[in-house]
Parts: C-alpha cells; structure tokens; sequence
C-alpha cells in the first residue's frame, strides 16, 4: 500500500489585528506569532502513520511553493480568505493537488470551490479515516462534509512539528461550540449551539506536552470557556492540580455573565487564569438588545469587569461600533465607557455581516449589505453594512478618531495605571509562571524587549512608561501583566500605523 506526503499551510492573515505579533519582526528579531497553530497541527494528528506530514505557518516562514508533497493543504479563517485563495491558485499553477478546509470552506464554500481540488466542510475527526484512504488510494472525492463529533475522538496536536520557538502562547482547546446567540457572530453557524467537552485527562495530557516543549503561557481556544459552569469548575479544579507540578498561566474567552458567580473566579485564579478576553461590544442597551447580546444588559459592564481585576485576572475587552441604534455620538460614549474601565487593551472595529449568520441575512433582506468596493474589507475597521443613523463615511471617520483616542500615551496611561491600583485587591492571583526568569525562551525574552521598546516610541510614550512602570514597582505582584498588555499596545500601534489609520494629532 503506497505512502502520501501532505504538506499543510497556515497561510498569513489578509491584514494586521490586534492579537498577531508583528511587531516582534518589526523590531528587528525573527517573525513570531502570539499562537501556535492549533488547526493545523491538529489535522496532522488525524492523518495515519504512514503519511510524511510537513507544516508551514507562513506567520513565521515562508511557503515553499515547490514542496515536493502529494498533497498540499490549506486551512484558514475569515481574516485569511484573499490569502488562501492566492496561496491555492499558486500551487495549483504549478501543478500541485490542493486540498481546503477550515471554518472559511465551512461557512463559504462557493467562494473557495473553484481554488482547489479537494473541499472539506465541517470538522474533521469523524470523517478523517475515509478522507486520508482516499487519498493514499488516489481516488478522493470533489468534497467531504464533517459534523460536529465527540470531542473525545479528537487526537493530541502534532505539536512536534511545529515550531514551537517562535511561539509566545501554546493553544489548547477544551470545548466546541456556544450556547449564546449573538446575531453577528458565525461560531455556532459551523460549530454549534451545544458545547462539546473534551475529556479532563485528554486536555491535561495536552498541557503535559506544551510544558515540555517549554510553554508556560497557554491560550484555552474555547468559544466560551465558562458557559457550562458545572463542567468549567470541573476542569478548573483539575487544572490547578495539574499546576502545583507545571507552573503555567492560561488565558481564555468567557462571557461577561461570568462575573456573577464568584466561586468561578476563584477556581479561574487558582487554576492560573490569568487572562480573559470579554466580548463587552457596547454600552448601548439598545445595541445590545438588537444584536442578542442579553448576557450584557441589565448589568453595570464596569463593575462585573472588576470583579476580575481585583482578583488577579487581567481582561481584554472586546469593542464594536456601527450596530443600528448607534448615532454618530456613541464614538464619545465608547471612549467614555473604556475611560471608567480597568482595560487597558480594547479590540475595536466595525459591525460586520459575515456569512451565514443572522445578521448578515437581516441585512440582505433591508438591502443595506455592501459589496465590493473600499469598505467591505473585514475587521478591525472595515464594514459591509451601511449604517442606518450615520453615513460610511461617518463610521469611518468615528473609528479612527476613537482608535486614536484609546490608544493616546495619555488615554492608555491612565487606564493601566487604574488596572495596576485595582490588581488584586480582593484575593490574591495565583503566583504567575512568568515570574521566573529562568524558563523565558528566546521569543518571550524579544516580547519583553518590545514592551520595553514602548517607551522609545515619542515622548509623551516615554512618561507615560515611565508612569506605569513606577505604578507597578509599587504592585510588583502586577508586573508580568502589565509587559503583557505593554506588548499588545506596542502591536496595536504597530498596526494602526502600518493601515496609516493613526493620526498623532488626534493622539496627543
């Protein structure tokens, strides 16, 4: 029975964002990513033993075009759609079979069809012993369609073949899947409304293996990690067992209703997360309501949000503008909001209507969907949504001048300064994996250099690092979050940069 060869690609993104890691290269070191590549490592791990697999995350290599491979795979998300599809027309211009999957061929195959040889739609456990005999055999299908499988039958990533060096965060996910129904967002348009769990000893088994590659950061990839609290607690309890022996820090997502039950917050510190992203959106109750997003009303957002901080675990919100009950004064409100936070990093952008998702059906119905043309590029700034109380033009604008008024030395300053005041105040974080100098790797040595880099970036830069740099000697128990979130200020502004959307002016 004759052997395969299938070489996988992570193609880059279509454009910078807020959780990518340019900035290290940009610095003068190696490309780094804040993530491993947890797709590709995993469809690694799916194929037999007598496949020859080879992986290329093109964010911290270049594609190599002429890979002598039988079978080139490509998998990506929506961030990545003009990027696969260049990627798949060039190897198929040189003659090679390609194969395409992922969340992107899963919500718009008619868009990737004509890229490529092979489509697959859906996950792909339960269908992966089929799809990987076809190809040993030469005899594939046109299109193999996945479901939505027992997380149990997923197998350990093929973490071996990745380059782990570059890699400032290992990813292991726990869960598929979201019970909420927030009208924009596609996660359960291709991974469900029921929320699958991993077996406990399977995510742990995982953990093992990041923290002997030397991960002592570790993204959990769930969609909404405490949404089951019965079964989160579970894992958690778990967790922080496994952590006497394995120093390690976690950050993951979680919906803001979290902060209601504080006995969840204390099994999340002791189980060393860390971090948490929130999808906060707005502080518009109207937008809230129109978008689905009832976890957030009835709710003082800032106070919930401290519930976190004050125990140790840094937050990271989640900031969108352009809903239909936004007037062209919820820019100031937004700002105003953030202002009152304890948030240092906010990610910003505008609504947009992605595939298959209600809202995007809403929006073709009323016929303000925008096709083609500047405005319809996808996040942080662009939108394919005319907006109903303002015109393009006016969201645009609006955008950049909050982005520009977040991310101000003076603005951030003071939102770091009153995240290091609250830090902890309540109970304690648990002790932090990266107080120990003696297991930063070469990639989180640069990551600290970049944070200190901030400083060098003009002036009024450099008082306020001064700032928060003698806030935190005073709270030394705050420090490894505040390079953190130093580090994503230092890409953000990177990025707004390079999109030629920051305007010094409107930051002083």
């Amino acid at each position: 029975m004759a052997s395969s060869s299938l070489y996988i690609v992570n193609p880059r993104s279509d454009f910078l964002s807020y959780i990518s890691a340019d900035v290290i290269a940009a610095g003068g070191f190696a490309p780094g990513a804040v993530m491993g590549d947890l797709p590709s490592t995993t469809v690694a791990a799916l194929a037999p033993e007598d496949f020859h697999i080879s992986l290329c995350d093109e964010n911290l290599s270049a594609i190599d075009f002429n890979h002598p491979a039988d079978w080139i795979a490509i998998t990506g998300k929506v961030n990545q759609r003009k990027r696969m599809a260049a990627v798949a027309d060039e190897f198929r211009r040189r003659g090679k079979r390609v194969i395409i999957g992922g969340p992107l061929a899963t919500l718009s195959p008619a868009e990737l069809r004509g890229h490529c040889d092979i489509m697959v739609t859906g996950e792909a456990e339960e269908i992966a012993g089929e799809f990987f005999a076809h190809l040993r055999n030469g005899n594939p299908q046109e299109h193999y369609i996945g479901g939505q499988p027992d997380l149990r039958t997923s197998p350990r990533p093929r973490w071996d073949l990745y380059p782990n060096h570059r890699a400032l965060t290992g990813v292991v996910q726990t869960s598929r899947g979201c019970p909420f129904d927030c009208e924009f967002c596609d996660v359960i348009q291709y991974a469900g409304r029921k929320q699958r769990h991993k077996p406990i000893a399977n995510v742990l088994a995982e953990l093992d293996q990041l923290y002997a590659l030397g991960y002592r950061y570790t993204f959990l990839a769930d969609d909404n990690f405490t949404a089951y609290r019965s079964r989160c607690k579970e894992l958690l309890a778990a967790m922080a067992w496994w952590r006497r022996d394995h120093p390690m820090d976690f950050f993951t997502q979680v919906s803001i209703d979290a902060a209601r039950d504080e006995e969840l917050l204390d099994m999340c510190v002791d189980a060393g997360v860390t971090g948490v992203f929130i999808g906060i959106e707005t502080p518009n109750p109207e937008s809230l309501r129109e978008t689905g997003k009832r976890q957030n009303l009835r709710i003082d957002l800032t106070q919930q949000v401290k519930k976190f901080i004050e125990r140790g675990i840094c937050v990271m919100g989640g900031m969108i503008v352009g809903f239909d009950s936004d007037r062209s004064d919820i820019f100031q409100t937004q700002f105003d909001f953030a202002m009152s936070s304890s948030v240092p990093i906010f990610t910003l952008g505008a609504l947009m209507a992605s595939e298959t998702t209600p809202l995007r059906a809403r929006i073709e119905r009323e016929g303000r969907l925008i096709t083609g043309g500047p405005n319809t590029q996808a996040v942080p700034w662009g939108s394919n949504i005319q907006p109903r109380h303002m015109t393009m033009d006016e969201l645009q604008a609006g955008l950049q001048t909050l982005c520009n008024k977040l991310y101000s030395p003076a603005a951030f300053g003071e939102r770091m300064l009153m995240f290091i005041e609250n830090f902890a105040k309540v109970r304690g974080g648990a002790p932090s994996a990266q107080n120990d100098d003696s297991v930063l790797r070469e990639i989180d040595r640069q990551a600290l250099q970049v944070a200190a880099n901030v400083r060098r970036l003009g002036e009024k830069e450099g008082r306020m690092w001064n700032r928060v740099v003698a806030a935190t000697a005073r709270r030394p128990q705050a420090g490894p979050y505040v390079t953190r979130m130093l580090f994503h200020y230092a890409q953000a502004r990177f990025m707004f940069e390079r999109a030629s959307y920051w305007e010094p002016r409107l930051a002083a």
